[in-house]
């Protein structure tokens, strides 16, 4: 007789990624999806590695598709309170507890897993490229980010929000020195605390 089979039901697998743990400026956005088997999206990749048409188109058909989906946030104060580390672990475990369904089998992409979680949850070096529900999760999160950035410009012109996400490129330093630090400006990081401290605004 064949033996039974032990892989999980691939309905109860849940993909975590995070997008915007470098930059300056904006939330650090995670998502976490259950992708339905029955139900597939063709072309999954590591967001990075797709172009941002690819992206939107992805993201629709995502939000279309999966079984379950939810899109978190850890926000700029609780960056610089917590550190980018632990904001980004809880954005992670706000993403997985937005599921309206308990996932079986949780794989996180990185090297380290928040907890406690419901579920099984595994750390998976490059799980962007390796797990399709990832891969799902990552580009939930970056489209949502990228977004809200585009929006940021507008908020607080002149800093390039909608061309470098907040990332700290030569446009966006050269901003933060001629137009200062804004509410959305990460205060903990490097680059921001020392023009605050050359500002005086410590």
């Amino acid at each position: 007789m064949k033996p039974r089979s032990t892989a999980l039901p691939p309905a109860l697998l849940c993909g975590v990624d995070e997008v915007g743990r470098g930059p300056l400026a904006g939330p650090v956005v995670t998502a976490a999806v259950i992708l339905d088997p029955d139900n597939p999206v063709e072309g999954l990749a590591d967001s990075k590695k797709l172009s941002e048409k690819h992206r939107e188109r992805l993201y629709d058909e995502i939000r279309d598709k999966a079984l379950c989906w939810h899109i978190a946030r850890a926000e700029v104060h609780e960056i610089d309170s917590l550190n980018i580390l632990h904001a980004t672990m809880l954005a992670m475990t706000r993403a997985v507890e937005g599921l309206t369904t308990t996932p079986q089998d949780i794989l996180i992409d990185g090297n380290r897993v928040p907890g406690p979680l419901q579920g099984r949850a595994t750390a998976v070096i490059g799980g962007d490229d390796l797990h399709p529900c990832i891969s799902a999760a990552s580009i939930l999160a970056k489209v949502t980010r990228d977004r809200e950035m585009v929006v940021m410009e507008a908020q607080y012109p002149g800093y390039g929000f909608d061309r470098h996400k907040g990332y700290p490129t030569k446009v966006h330093l050269s901003a933060l020195d001629s137009l200062g630090v804004t509410p959305i400006h990460r205060r903990s990081f490097g680059p921001v605390k020392q023009r605050m401290q050359q500002q005086d605004l410590f």
